[in-house]
């Protein structure tokens, strides 16, 4: 895909999330070799809904704004790439719910 002029930061903040989830932290604690549709994170969210990615997803916004506070920006990232990779994970269900329906 052609990336819209104006849009590259974008692009290059999501495929940081999409990198820390299949390289860093996500793989090292969750992945245990299992494709991100069969990690625990779409696991749950498939068993208790959308609540459960966004709730993480808050908490860890809520744990960035604390780091920012205490100046420590690099975890501060870490955490935001984080909840977009929550965030992915309820998108990613809202897409297989709708498609059940059709």
């Amino acid at each position: 895909m052609k990336i819209p002029l104006g849009y590259k930061s974008l692009r290059r903040v999501l495929n940081l999330a999409l990198e820390q989830a299949a390289n860093g932290k996500g793989k090292e604690r969750h992945a245990t070799d299992r494709p991100f549709d069969h990690q625990p994170i779409m696991k749950i969210t498939r068993e208790v809904g959308t609540g459960f990615p966004l709730g993480q997803a808050a908490k860890k916004i809520t744990e960035s704004a604390g780091m920012l506070r205490r100046r420590e920006l690099d975890s501060a990232r870490a955490e935001i790439l984080g909840a977009i990779v929550y965030l992915c994970a309820a998108h990613i269900l809202l897409e297989e719910t709708q498609n059940d329906k059709r």
